[in-house]
């Protein structure tokens, strides 16, 4: 390898002492050995987005409970609340 100096350089490029590369300079001390094992922690909302990930798209059973639900005539809509709080209304209004 070599040396560059500044565009001003007196030297131009020279060959980099081998001696200072191996070693010349300041002794580094090895790390400090810990007992330490790597960690991971998982979140609660990734748990939660791996949960959700693991569902299949279409949950087939409740889908069938809801066609059970609504063909008994027991599935309460916004619309059937409505209406009926709309009849009582008009019944209770009347007399």
């Amino acid at each position: 390898m070599t040396n560059i100096y500044g565009i001003n350089g007196y030297r131009g490029a020279q060959p980099i002492n081998s001696a200072m590369s191996k070693g010349a300079g300041p002794a580094k001390s090895a790390p400090a050995e810990t007992n330490r094992a790597d960690q991971v922690e998982i979140s609660n909302v990734a748990r939660f987005l791996s949960k959700i990930s693991q569902m299949p798209d279409i949950r087939a059973e409740k889908v069938e409970e809801i066609r059970q639900v609504i063909a008994q005539g027991n599935y309460d809509t916004d619309e059937k609340l409505s209406a009926a709080l709309d009849n009582f209304l008009n019944e209770y209004l009347q007399e």
